[in-house]
């Protein structure tokens, strides 16, 4: 799981937007509409970044299709302190440019 999580927040070139999609869940679960508005994305951006975070394991979707709340799965529960790790690698890189 650390592996994938360097990987889909730190390394690929969409890690910063799902860096801001982790810590906007991370404050409370929101449905994709509710993470575009919170952060200013569109609306088919975050979709993709959701979908990404699902199809590696970091997020779960709960309830129906559109209005679903997205929440952490219980494997990145278990490794919080790698999120946290590789959050705060991220945002010094961010901090540097």
């Amino acid at each position: 799981m650390e592996g994938v999580l360097w990987y889909v927040l730190a390394s690929s070139r969409g890690g910063p937007s799902r860096v801001r999609i982790v810590r906007s869940i991370d404050d409370r679960p929101r449905n994709a509409n509710q993470l575009a508005e919170a952060l200013d994305l569109d609306y088919t951006t975050v979709r993709h970044h959701l979908d990404v975070l699902m199809d590696n394991n970091v997020l779960r979707r709960s309830g129906d299709e559109y209005g679903a709340v997205y929440l952490f799965t219980d494997q990145v529960r278990d490794h919080w302190d790698t999120v946290e790790v590789v959050l705060d690698a991220v945002d010094g890189e961010d901090a540097d440019a």
